[in-house]
């Protein structure tokens, strides 16, 4: 207020308001108009009494973003309340205020993105969570669109960010982030919201309780719904993403940044990446077909995994990498090293016991022998590696004795295997200045032991491929975070088809 030209105007019934205005600090005299019940404030000409204040601005984009970043917070946080942003006549952020937070959300992301989240509702003791995330194929290279809220105050938390991370790890690309309104309900006593003087930062009283409830809660909800993209939503969204590609009207710097929602990441350096405002999209622009008196129609559909491959058939192979399946649901795609990849990485790391990994005991022992470099790396890692089905011992300065390699090498040469891995093991330790976590060494050895493309495989392999698959406990993303499998579901054939 001390540094704009501000006016409220607010009446409890159409006809008569009062009009407060405050020009730099200064009380004006106050007034009366005609107008409509509610209430209006206004504040213009930020900082025209400050210039040396107003000369630290930064661009018109990056205010904008703030701006809009803070509008759409508000928005998530009170879906009951409607907001309109609007920008050089462009609306950028509409919602309707029905206290729907799904319709909110709706307005705030574009409603393609709202159909494809995942609601959250948990109670783990006298905390309760809930919200909406996306799954992990729907992603951000930031964490500039997940909102956490603490008995209904936009907040902050290191507990709470490590939370997420820890419930999306080995489920999202590497440096990807969910979507996320977040929403606690905790007893106020429990909850210190004077951590800084703009209360947006909060510790909890018990911070392992608050820890696990958020990542109980979201692990919960992502693990109780199918999370698997399908084929024509796909097509369907990065054709929207490449039509708002296009779409002018908002200055560049205000592109806070990149859309990525609805393709699926790669992980390929020369992909060319599709740049679109955060809000900016064609199928929620103001041509567009309004939202209806309800959000039943963004309710998105999960279907768990294991119950899409209801009647599994095998059809065959694709390109002698992709699994082609029919099930009672419709017809579904399986990348089949990524699969492969995810059912010996959860062996390896005890999500499916490390019982299950299956050895080979060699007739004859076979010798190793690495670089000194190698060699030190390895031994430093021999636990991790004898978990993945190994059994090696020191044969004398940088020599190994081989006695035992996992059953998946599936007859792939172990020397060869072991010193690949071991290369990788220094590529990451010198090349990249990183120290190989256990997680990495059974990521890298479940990629090199998986079946790849172009292995030929039979129709029980295929059909044990799909079926163990189905039993992991992400079924959806390789441990890299690339997509293993793609629905196309019957209603969708017949529809693509133009049968119904």
């Amino acid at each position: 207020v001390p540094v704009s030209r501000f006016t409220l105007r607010t009446g409890d019934r159409d006809g008569l308001r009062t009009v407060l205005r405050v020009e730099g600090g200064e009380l004006q005299p106050t007034g009366a108009e005609g107008g409509p019940q509610g209430t209006e404030v206004r504040a213009e000409d930020l900082f025209f009494n400050v210039p040396a204040r107003l000369k630290f601005l930064k661009s018109d984009g990056t205010e904008l973003g703030q701006t809009l970043d803070v509008v759409s917070r508000l928005a998530i946080a009170r879906p009951h309340v409607a907001f309109k942003f609007i920008h050089n006549g462009q609306v950028g952020l509409e919602t309707e205020g029905r206290g729907d937070r799904l319709e909110a959300l709706a307005g705030v992301w574009g409603r393609e993105i709202a159909r494809t989240l995942v609601e959250i509702d948990s109670q783990i003791g006298d905390m309760r969570v809930t919200g909406f995330v996306s799954p992990p194929h729907v992603t951000k290279p930031t964490r500039a669109f997940q909102y956490a809220y603490v008995n209904g105050r936009a907040v902050r938390s290191r507990s709470l960010t490590t939370a997420i991370d820890l419930a999306f790890r080995d489920i999202t690309p590497e440096r990807r982030h969910p979507l996320l309104a977040l929403l606690i309900e905790a007893p106020p006593e429990t909850v210190d919201v004077n951590v800084s003087p703009t209360k947006s930062e909060v510790r909890f009283q018990k911070e392992g309780a608050a820890f696990d409830a958020i990542r109980v809660g979201l692990k919960q909800a992502l693990l109780a719904h199918g999370m698997m993209p399908d084929a024509l939503g796909l097509a369907k969204a990065n054709d929207a993403l490449r039509q708002a590609s296009a779409v002018g009207g908002w200055p560049s710097a205000a592109r806070v940044e990149p859309l990525q929602d609805f393709r699926l990441e790669t992980q390929s350096q020369d992909q060319p990446h599709l740049a679109v405002t955060s809000f900016v999209d064609d199928p929620f622009s103001e041509t567009a077909a309004p939202l209806p008196p309800t959000a039943d129609s963004l309710q998105p559909s999960h279907t768990p995994f294991a119950s899409i491959l209801d009647g599994l058939r095998i059809i065959g192979q694709v390109m002698k990498t992709f699994i082609i399946a029919e099930t009672d649901h419709g017809v579904v795609i399986v990348d089949q090293h990524v699969a492969h990849e995810r059912i010996l990485y959860e062996y390896l790391c005890g999500i499916r016991g490390r019982a299950a990994v299956e050895r080979q005991r060699l007739l004859v022992p076979q010798t190793l022998h690495l670089d000194k470099r190698s060699a030190l790396l390895l031994r430093e890692r021999l636990d991790e590696l004898e978990q993945t089905g190994f059994e090696l011992e020191p044969f004398g300065g940088e020599s190994y004795v081989v006695r035992t390699v996992p059953a998946a090498l599936r007859g792939k040469d172990p020397i060869r295997f072991l010193k690949d891995l071991a290369d990788e093991l220094v590529d990451t330790a010198v090349a990249r200045k990183l120290t190989p976590t256990r997680e990495q060494i059974w990521i890298m050895a479940s990629c090199k032991m998986a079946v790849k493309a172009g292995d030929p495989l039979s129709h029980p392999e295929m059909e044990k491929l799909l079926i163990d698959l189905a039993q992991t406990e992400n079924p959806y993303l390789c441990p890299h975070g690339r997509p293993i499998t793609a629905t196309l579901s019957t209603e969708g054939m017949l529809r693509l088809f133009k049968r119904i």
